[in-house]
């Protein structure tokens, strides 16, 4: 049980992580202010970080993860293009980018409940993902 939680719990960190990268390459090309883009950029190389770790313990357990569902990813392109569309504001950037930090800790955690028995280095590279989420969502608020 132990190792199918872990390579689990492993695999929707990687789908979220992939997804959390996605979406700030996303926005960085229309990010007009110049600290706002640094935030971001920097917290896309931490998120990069995590996720060479994240395959690293992938590969231990001979998984290759897995990728953001097609449904989610597109539902998330469809909503942040037409809320641009709308409003090309950093703020609307720092909305949206808030909303995703937020549903990728909940996401997280229901992650940790649900695969509980997943073993301690799993589960701390999680919670480290997770803090990544929360202090990216703080130090955009400025701009919201």
């Amino acid at each position: 049980m132990i190792e199918q939680d872990t390579i689990r719990l492993l695999r929707e960190c990687d789908a979220g992580i992939k997804m959390g990268i996605s979406s700030i390459e996303d926005v960085l090309p229309i990010i007009t202010d110049d600290n706002f883009r640094q935030i971001l950029q920097e917290n896309k190389t931490e998120h990069e970080k995590l996720q060479e770790d994240l395959q690293s313990l992938l590969q231990e357990y001979h998984d290759e993860g897995k990728d953001p569902n097609p449904m989610a990813k597109g539902m998330s392109w469809i909503k942040t293009n037409m809320e641009l569309a709308v409003n090309d504001s950093d703020k609307t950037i720092a909305k949206l980018m808030t909303e995703g930090c937020n549903m990728g800790v909940t996401s997280l955690h229901k992650y940790l409940n649900q695969y509980q028995d997943a073993n301690e280095k799993a589960k701390k590279l999680t919670e480290k993902i997770s803090a990544l989420e929360q202090k990216l969502a703080e130090d955009i608020r400025q701009y919201l």
